[in-house]
């Protein structure tokens, strides 16, 4: 049946199951059975191709072949038991005979449709450029400045181009285009991985995981997979390099009189912040050693701390009454 496929005579996709085979070559044969359709010449036909697609649809061995070299299965199928006959022969004696009378005059035109070099390439050990290393991957990921900050362990969902299991990444052979990765030599996949983010990580670094890239054609070496780290902006914390800045509300009393207070770190934990009296908003206090841990090196960056000193909202009148007091010292201090 040339030019028919056997998938599509069935009407399954190429992943159907030996179920899904069996129960769309059931429907289809009852339906153009020639005992239900005398007389009828194209439903005998349709008869002859159903039965036909199943019958090599339907055996695992056959199939594969099917899928790897197309209409030509059956001449792969001779070839490969010669070869296997050949290497028994060969086992047998310690050495390996091969008699091109015998085994590809069965072939006959078969080197002239460009597999020839191939063949004798995987069959006489022909000399062969090295494979090349496969293509580098890459993969964005978000992470939070606290993830950037303590380090964090991050599951990705990654592309993962494998070789094709069925043609071996060649595309098909004997003239035929795999039926699998219709000629690509590849199968798109999805991969899980586990990754660990590093502490101090920074807005577009490159996280390199050997070997999880494209594999390398005719099976050479993988390339790498890298993850573009974005670190996404915080709310109340700034970074610039290993730096980190953040603004802290005093109220006034404290600014005046001085006092202490509470500035939040990424890690969770809070220190305290003494405020020396009379200071002044705007003010910014360095904090050393508080700030993102340094990716290359050691030890860590700084955390700036820019005081906003916070004038009440509302006041009783006790307050309202010590404010005007407060006043009227003031302008008779100056009045001096």
């Amino acid at each position: 049946m040339p030019g028919r496929d056997y998938y599509e005579i069935l009407g399954v996709p190429r992943n159907a199951s030996e179920k899904e085979i069996k129960r769309a070559y059931r429907r289809l044969a009852r339906k153009y059975h020639p005992d239900l359709n005398p007389g009828d010449k194209e439903a005998e036909e349709r008869f002859k191709e159903i039965n036909k697609a199943y019958e090599v649809l339907s055996d695992p061995e056959k199939r594969r072949l099917y899928d790897l070299y197309g209409e030509r299965w059956e001449q792969a199928a001779a070839f490969e038991q010669a070869r296997r006959q050949a290497g028994a022969a060969g086992a047998q004696s310690g050495t390996f005979t091969w008699s091109t009378g015998d085994i590809f005059s069965d072939l006959g035109n078969l080197f002239q449709e460009g597999i020839f070099g191939d063949l004798f390439d995987t069959f006489f050990g022909g000399r062969r450029r090295g494979p090349s290393r496969g293509q580098n991957v890459e993969v964005p990921i978000e992470v939070s400045l606290e993830e950037a900050y303590n380090g964090t362990v991050r599951v990705v969902q990654v592309p993962s181009l494998e070789v094709c299991p069925a043609c071996g990444g060649r595309g098909g052979a004997f003239g035929a285009v795999c039926g699998r990765c219709l000629g690509s030599g590849y199968s798109e996949q999805s991969k899980r991985l586990e990754v660990r983010v590093p502490p101090g990580v920074r807005d577009g670094s490159r996280i390199r995981i050997a070997g999880e890239g494209r594999p390398g054609p005719g099976g050479g070496p993988r390339g790498d997979l890298y993850l573009v780290v974005s670190v996404q902006p915080h709310p109340r914390f700034r970074r610039e390099g290993d730096d980190l800045y953040i603004e802290v509300e005093v109220p006034v009393e404290d600014a005046v009189l001085g006092g202490e207070v509470e500035v939040p770190l990424l890690s969770g934990r809070r220190v305290l912040l003494k405020v020396p009296p009379l200071t002044q908003n705007g003010r910014t206090f360095r904090l050393s050693g508080l700030g993102m841990p340094r990716l290359e090196g050691s030890g860590r960056g700084d955390l700036y701390v820019t005081v906003k000193v916070r004038l009440p909202e509302h006041l009783t009148e006790e307050e309202r009454e010590l404010y005007r007091r407060l006043r009227e010292l003031r302008r008779s201090t100056v009045r001096r």
